[in-house]
């Protein structure tokens, strides 16, 4: 009887040092490998590009939408593009105009030799990629609003002409390697270019921080321009923010150079979103 009590003692010490070791057991193997959840975000490929058709842009890239060749090529980008995968796509055009916007897409995809009377990137580019991905939804987030960007040469400049005139004059100075304008380079490099970070940088300053540098003696009146032009992002943000997406999306933002650049800004601090590098698949 005396040697059972022993025995049950021992098995009865055993069984509560084992239960004490094993929350310090399990937490040196979650210190040894870290337990990585997995990432709720929605992957988007923010792809920047400048507009292959009419465009009221101050600025703008020479692109004969018509040409065969460079047709060609915009599916050549587009096929590229296509292994991200996407399940949506989104382009800038006006939340308006989606019933449109979906029924052109419809017919595309049925009959991609379809020919529309003014293409621009949309048709050209996000209906080819949405093709050849299977993508079945499309919708638009632009947001129209108007603003004066030629706000500098309309008033007495109080603030800082100089800088304001100077930039203005050769605004690729401090980036010769990434010019929008250079003649002769093909289409890759030029959609290189407008997806490089410096770029994206360069695109949001000369729409709008620039005239930050414009204003008479005591007035504002470059920076409320340039404030009406971040409103506008905003509330193209707020749009993409109104489509129904889940946590398994994969979305093919394509827009505007100076709008990919502020959704970027937007995103990179939105824990919805998680933006994948654009140079993954323009390579």
């Amino acid at each position: 009887m005396k040697t059972l009590k022993i025995v049950l003692s021992l098995l009865i010490v055993s069984f509560f040092i084992s239960c004490t070791d094993t929350p310090k057991a399990e937490e040196a193997r979650t210190k040894t490998t870290p337990i990585i959840p997995e990432s709720s975000s929605i992957k988007v490929l923010n792809f920047a590009t400048f507009h292959m058709g009419y465009t009221s842009d101050a600025n703008t890239v020479e692109f004969d939408e018509n040409n065969k060749k460079n047709v060609d090529s915009i599916h050549q980008i587009a096929k590229m593009l296509s292994d991200f995968k996407p399940t949506v796509i989104v382009v800038e055009t006006v939340p308006e105009y989606n019933e449109t916007l979906q029924n052109n897409y419809a017919t595309y995809l049925e009959a991609p030799e379809t020919s529309f009377e003014e293409p621009n990137e949309v048709e050209l580019l996000a209906f080819e990629l949405g093709r050849l991905a299977g993508v079945k939804r499309i919708y638009g987030i632009d947001h129209k609003m108007e603003y004066n960007y030629a706000i500098g040469s309309e008033i007495t400049n109080e603030i800082d002409s100089v800088t304001h005139d100077n930039y203005q004059a050769n605004p690729f100075e401090s980036i010769p390697d990434q010019n929008l304008l250079e003649k002769g380079i093909s289409l890759h490099e030029k959609l290189a270019r407008m997806n490089h970070p410096k770029i994206l940088d360069f695109l949001i300053t000369i729409n709008a921080d620039i005239l930050t540098y414009v204003g008479t003696e005591n007035g504002f009146e470059g920076a409320d321009e340039a404030a009406k032009y971040y409103q506008r992002n905003l509330r193209i943000y707020s749009n993409l923010n109104r489509l129904k997406l889940d946590a398994n999306e994969r979305v093919f933002i394509i827009s505007g150079g100076s709008h990919t650049a502020f959704l970027r800004e937007f995103m990179r601090r939105d824990a919805k979103y998680d933006m994948v590098d654009t140079f993954e698949y323009l390579k």
